[in-house]
């Protein structure tokens, strides 16, 4: 197929960056403008491997220069403020942007509400928050590090708990080889009595007893109340924590608030099985920006961003042709909990839910597929 259609993409991340791809690959001639702050793609996956110096800031950062280029695709140097004339236009910091069609893959953003979460380092906010770890961690010569995470009660999918998983295995394993270990006391706390459990009950039981197994103490089942400087703050408790890293639930953007697109209950942008924005005409959403259809227990991760961004992309082609949009997205899970030089597959469909001990072959996928999945934008 080939048009004449002016597209805009929201966002600099994988969904956006995999829309982008998706629209090219059947659609040679659209205009394709994406706004985002800067041509650079942050690959977060990896910043669990910055505290122990298996990666760099550098190493993370991919420039999407060429890519762009490549594809053929106008950059908008620009923040998104808000969106009029049923998204047909796009405000941003530098003026409007008008389009034919619109993908909104900018992101989540963390529910930063708790009193005293200041005091908490949220590590997927980004690449800084990772190197804030490391240089708190070489500080410490003893004490207790507690890692937690906590979703929103409004939006059961909108929670990133895989990657605390890392950052406490992660950290364990590298205090051993240090040989300081014995120092710290870690704790892992969360509000569910079964943390993880959207990774499937097996995975649950088998996290936990790595847990037990490694000598990290859990606080299990009571909402939190809050952080001060050196301690978390729960109904069933507080304990001291020196150094705190906690992951909230997510809810949408700000400017989101500054549109007449439906929400969700926690905040998200509500879509159907098609990617579209509920109640828009040729305006989808992909990856962590939006609520979807389907099991409670649906990820919120690069993978289910690619395969949301396909769907997406067909569908918006597909209405701009005139057609009835009707693809969908697979819903699966697969991530490789890794903990520097080892790795435990976690995988789950409507089928299925598969849990593989860990083993160093999994620790290097997750690298190969890091090394494999940038060459598309290097």
């Amino acid at each position: 197929m080939t048009s004449p259609f002016r597209i805009t993409i929201i966002g600099a991340g994988f969904g956006a960056l995999s829309s982008v791809r998706e629209i090219r690959k059947r659609d040679r001639e659209a205009e394709i403008t994406l706004i985002a702050p800067r041509a650079e793609l942050h690959y977060l996956p990896g910043i669990i491997w910055i505290p122990s110096g298996l990666r760099t800031r550098e190493q993370l950062i991919v420039p999407l220069d060429s890519f762009f280029q490549r594809m053929n695709v106008r950059h908008v140097a620009a923040e998104v403020t808000g969106l009029r004339n049923g998204g047909r236009l796009v405000d941003t910091t530098v003026g409007e942007i008008p389009n034919d069609a619109l993908v909104i893959a900018s992101g989540g953003r963390f529910i930063k509400k708790l009193p005293g979460i200041e005091h908490a380092i949220t590590p997927c906010e980004g690449i800084a928050a990772a190197e804030k770890i490391r240089d708190r961690l070489q500080a410490l010569q003893e004490g207790t590090i507690a890692v937690g995470f906590a979703g929103n009660p409004n939006e059961p999918t909108a929670v990133r708990g895989g990657p605390m998983f890392e950052f406490l295995f992660g950290i364990d394993e590298q205090l051993r080889r240090e040989r300081r270990r014995d120092k710290f006391e870690l704790v892992f706390f969360n509000p569910s009595s079964e943390p993880g459990n959207r990774l499937g009950p097996k995975a649950v039981k088998q996290l936990l007893a790595e847990m037990k197994r490694r000598d990290i103490r859990t606080h299990l089942g009571h909402k939190m109340k809050g952080f001060e400087a050196n301690r978390v703050l729960t109904e069933g408790g507080s304990f001291p924590a020196d150094l705190i890293l906690f992951m909230p639930g997510m809810t949408g953007n700000a400017w989101f608030d500054q549109t007449e697109l439906a929400r969700s209950p926690g905040g998200l942008l509500q879509a159907d099985a098609q990617c579209r924005v509920a109640g828009t005409e040729h305006v989808y959403v992909v990856g962590d920006s939006g609520s979807f259809p389907g099991p409670d227990w649906m990820p919120k991760q690069a993978h289910m961003a690619d395969l949301q961004a396909a769907a997406a992309a067909e569908n918006l082609l597909t209405g701009l042709h005139g057609g009835t949009p009707s693809a969908t997205f697979k819903i699966e899970l697969i991530c490789i909990i890794d903990a520097i030089d080892h790795g435990t597959l976690v995988f789950r469909n409507a089928q299925r839910q598969i849990i593989l001990p860990p083993t160093r072959l999994f620790h290097w996928i997750k690298r190969l597929f890091e090394s494999t999945y940038l060459k598309k934008y290097r």
